[in-house]
């Protein structure tokens, strides 16, 4: 789930209990839209401070893992848009 005010953050719910699992961390103003990628394994968010952040949620699936990403020019598994 994200929210908006006050500490702008998304937080990651285990389902059906709804206990907190992780909080994410990283916007200076509130969290106005996220998303999934296909995959399922990274939630992109856009917030009012003009920001999107990528954030690797659940992890890559085990077949896609091959090393580090990031230093192929990659995030969650897409290419970096600059």
């Amino acid at each position: 789930s994200s929210h908006g005010f006050s500490e702008n953050q998304l937080i990651l719910w285990k389902y059906p209990t709804m206990t907190k699992i992780q909080e994410f961390k990283g916007h200076t103003a509130r969290v106005l839209h996220m998303d999934q990628s296909p995959d399922g394994g990274c939630v992109v968010s856009a917030a009012a401070d003009e920001t999107l952040r990528f954030w690797d949620v659940f992890g890559s699936p085990p077949n896609e893992r091959k090393g580090n990403n990031l230093a192929m020019g990659n995030f969650c598994g897409s290419p970096m848009i600059r």
